[in-house]
């Protein structure tokens, strides 16, 4: 008779992957916001930045085609299609596909104001007869933070985390 052992042998879990703050630039934007891309999952379409607004920033009036998760860590912003529901340091937000918003940040804040966002889809940004006159997704993102990283930090090939290709 031969007795077996069975394997003690577990599949190898995947490796966690890490970006420290300062492992991915924040680059600027024509409209004077600064973003940071730290992920993109080119299969699902997710893409999840950090976004620095300074005061008075006012974007493009846009639709999302799938849900946003934003969490606000300094600063203060709101939409003004709901100046009530006012963002604050420490504040989330959930934002359902199909939310049509234009994000402000009051010109007397006394800081930058810096959201992480965690993006389904795309945004399509809307002219005042809601056309849609871009889009930004997770692969136009990709492809612009990189292009700026290069163009103002010399920085070839970003470091971004991109899963689902």
């Amino acid at each position: 008779m031969t007795i077996t052992t069975p394997s003690t042998t577990a599949p190898s879990a995947p490796e966690t992957i890490h970006r420290g703050v300062d492992d991915l630039p924040f680059v600027a934007l024509p409209d004077g916001t600064e973003l940071q891309l730290v992920q993109v999952d080119l299969a699902t379409g997710i893409w999840v930045l950090r976004t620095r607004f300074h005061p008075g920033t006012t974007l493009q009036r846009h639709r999302h085609t799938g849900q946003v998760y934003a969490f606000t860590e300094t600063g203060h912003w709101y939409y003004l299609e709901s100046p009530t529901e006012q963002n604050s340091a420490g504040s989330y937000l959930f934002e359902p596909a199909g939310s049509v918003h234009t994000l402000h940040v009051p010109e007397t804040n006394s800081e930058v104001t810096l959201v992480s966002f965690a993006i389904w889809g795309a945004n399509l940004n809307l002219d005042d007869d809601d056309n849609v006159i871009s889009v930004t997704d997770a692969p136009s993102v990709l492809a612009a933070y990189r292009r700026l990283c290069r163009e103002q930090h010399g920085l070839e090939n970003a470091p971004v985390i991109v899963v689902g290709t």
